[in-house]
């Protein structure tokens, strides 16, 4: 098995785009699986589309050595290649002295080569000053190649590949002219998530778009020379082998407005004896399930919709005072509030709004607040719907849930934000919601705790 890691020198280099065209071009003659470093949901959407095959996360803040060699062989089974995606500069972490969370840290984790994504614009000769800065900053990470990104033109291309091949010794394997084409649809919490956007003719004809410009630009067989051979991933061994017999419905809010889930939480769900059961707040009714999961995403771009769908929101209420199990993440907490609060302009909006959800915790969500991504860590108390554990997540949201005096929070946070003063998890009865996202594999105990609260419930 072939495998490399696509990184750039900064955010905004053109690494998303450039990774997922590869990945769509790769996958024209080679069974790939794709990987994301970070606590991401929509580059990974992307990625997962062109490639067939679930993308999955890779953080070495919230997941430790093991979990992370885990992920990486499973994801890897029946693949031919694997493609990993960095997350903004190589060297960008959770904190100014070490690697952690940082792509370095899995491409050493992995000892896997780097292709290093340097924008190039207005740069020639300084272009080579970053590589050899990047080589010489940490000598454990291997550098095999380089792709320019925003070049003007042919003495802007030579004058940079010349300069960068030969004081960094590193071939140049291809040079993107700046285009306007090279983008992809963003809002404000990032891009646009592909699951939303695709089907819609100017979306797909984008990505399409980018695959035919990457494939112009970029030596896929010199991309292709660069890659590290790997044994074959072996077909047992991780923490997703055991099977057992599927005991328990867990409903899953699955849709154009919730859709943030790692790829490992349905594998870990099925470990722990647990049917998957999708089903859409936006058009559907709630179905029988042990236990409800409402992931993050977009509601606010959906509120009419979701407002609309009255059954959907009582039957949700209503479970959660009978004391069904409910586990719910940003998007989901901002559904499960009593009205979501958008203010005039947002979206274009010509008077502030105010919508109906679930009114599951006595509060409201307001848009838009401060724009908050932090990793999280805290504890959870042991009377919560996932029990007693430390943690280690991610928050990522422009909104702010205001929740009444008195409501009880399971989680103390040491880092990040939460709900309320560094508070978190919400609860009342048997639901908790937050503004934390759990990765399932390094908070599988807390899972676990919460798949066995919805089997006896049964």
């Amino acid at each position: 098995m072939k495998s490399l890691l696509v990184t750039g020198d900064r955010s905004g280099s053109g690494k998303t785009s450039i990774t997922l065209a590869l990945a769509a071009l790769l996958s024209k003659d080679h069974t790939v699986q794709t990987f994301k470093v970070g606590m991401d949901y929509i580059d990974p959407s992307y990625l997962a589309a062109v490639s067939k095959r679930p993308c999955r996360n890779l953080d070495s803040y919230t997941l430790n050595p093991a979990q992370i060699n885990d992920i990486f062989s499973f994801g890897c089974r029946g693949a031919d290649f694997a493609l990993v995606e960095g997350v903004r500069g190589l060297y960008e972490g959770a904190d100014a002295l070490t690697d952690t969370g940082s792509t370095a840290a899995i491409a050493k984790a992995l000892e896997l080569p780097v292709v290093l994504v340097v924008s190039a614009q207005s740069i020639t000769r300084s272009a080579a000053a970053i590589v050899k800065g990047f080589q010489a900053f940490d000598p454990d990470i291997r550098i095999a190649g380089v792709i320019l990104n925003n070049v003007k033109g042919g003495t802007h291309k030579a004058k940079a590949v010349t300069a960068i091949e030969h004081y960094c010794g590193v071939p140049v394997i291809g040079a993107i002219p700046r285009m306007e084409e090279m983008h992809l649809a963003m809002r404000h919490l990032g891009l646009v998530p592909y699951r939303e956007g695709s089907g819609r003719g100017d979306f797909d004809c984008r990505i399409e778009t980018i695959t035919e410009l990457i494939g112009k630009y970029v030596d896929l067989d010199r991309f292709c020379a660069l890659t590290k051979e790997m044994p074959a991933p072996s077909p047992t061994g991780t923490l997703f082998d055991s099977k057992p017999e599927r005991d328990v419905r867990i409903g899953i809010a699955l849709d154009e407005a919730f859709n943030f889930y790692y790829a490992d939480l349905f594998d870990i769900l099925h470990t722990l004896g647990a049917e998957v059961v999708p089903f859409s707040p936006v058009h559907d009714r709630l179905p029988a399930a042990d236990g409800y999961i409402f992931g993050g995403g977009y509601p606010e771009l959906f509120v009419s919709e979701l407002e609309a769908n009255d059954r959907m929101r009582d039957a949700v209420r209503e479970v959660s005072r009978n004391g069904t199990p409910i586990y719910a993440e940003c998007g989901g907490l901002m559904y499960l509030s009593d009205r979501m609060i958008l203010a005039k302009g947002w979206q274009g909006a010509e008077a502030e709004g105010s919508y109906a959800m679930c009114g599951v915790f006595s509060g409201e969500t307001r848009m838009p607040a401060r724009r908050v991504v932090s990793y999280v860590e805290g504890t959870s108390a042991a009377a919560s719907p996932v029990g007693a554990a430390q943690f280690r997540g991610h928050e990522f949201h422009y909104s702010d849930v205001v929740l009444e005096n008195g409501t009880r929070y399971a989680y103390q946070l040491s880092r990040g934000i939460g709900i309320h003063d560094m508070l978190d998890g919400a609860v009342v009865n048997n639901t908790l919601g937050s503004y934390t996202h759990l990765h399932p594999v390094a908070s599988t105990g807390m899972f676990q705790h919460f798949v066995e609260l919805c089997r006896r419930r049964d």
